[in-house]
């Protein structure tokens, strides 16, 4: 079945190369993302089914050339930003941010494609199930939810930090997430103007279940991971 319906796809993108000269449009690129990540998503325990995070699209000449033209990194993140979307409709699990990069394959004819993915655990991930309730440590900022996937975790407004907050009063790395078998432990990193946990500055602390995080401007809200039985 996966070989036919993979002919199939195959059959109509030679048909849309042949027909509409002009190469693949973005819809098409996103619509493709999320197949792969249909077909390579895997169950892992009853509650929980895992989807790569990484997603490498390879394009013809032309069709690379066009994509850099409208700009790929700007598409690449409305990609993922989609893709997101469509694992939270499906209750999909990512272990490490997602990530879509463009790559040019010179074998490949206007208008055809193809596309890869792998799964790589990183520091963070988009947390994609709306319950709080979490097998990782899980974070809010400003409505955005992240996964505490990986052992230690940089939140800053520089772009070296795992996960960036647009937010003046916060420095480049602001504070460090450890997670530990004992709790996770907040590093305030020499911050300009500190780091407060329940509204008591902080240098170092470990987290309790709720407990709210101020850097800046901005509200972090924390919850502990919810160990199950199939931990």
């Amino acid at each position: 079945m996966d070989r036919f319906e993979r002919g199939v796809e195959n059959a109509m993108q030679t048909a849309f190369a042949k027909t509409f000269k002009s190469g693949v449009k973005p819809v098409e690129l996103a619509a493709a993302v999320k197949r792969e990540c249909d077909a390579r998503a895997a169950a892992v325990d009853r509650n929980r089914t895992v989807a790569p995070n990484e997603y490498t699209v390879y394009l013809s000449p032309t069709d690379f050339e066009h994509v850099t033209d409208w700009g790929d990194e700007a598409l690449a993140h409305e990609i993922a930003d989609s893709l997101e979307d469509h694992a939270r409709s499906l209750r999909y699990a990512f272990v490490g941010a997602v990530e879509v990069s463009f790559e040019l394959d010179e074998s490949l004819a206007t208008g055809r494609y193809s596309v890869s993915s792998r799964t790589k655990r990183g520091p963070v991930a988009p947390a994609t199930s709306p319950d709080p309730l979490s097998r990782f440590p899980l974070l809010d900022i400003d409505g955005q939810r992240y996964n505490l996937t990986g052992k230690t975790t940089i939140i800053g407004r520089g772009t070296e930090a795992d996960i960036v907050v647009d937010d003046n009063g916060v420095s480049r790395k602001h504070i460090s997430l450890e997670v530990t078998p004992e709790g996770t432990i907040l590093t305030d990193l020499g911050s300009t103007n500190g780091t407060f946990v329940e509204e008591q500055r902080i240098t170092e602390v470990t987290l309790v279940d709720g407990n709210a995080i101020r850097i800046g401007r901005t509200v972090i809200m924390y919850w502990d991971a919810v160990v199950t039985d199939e931990d």
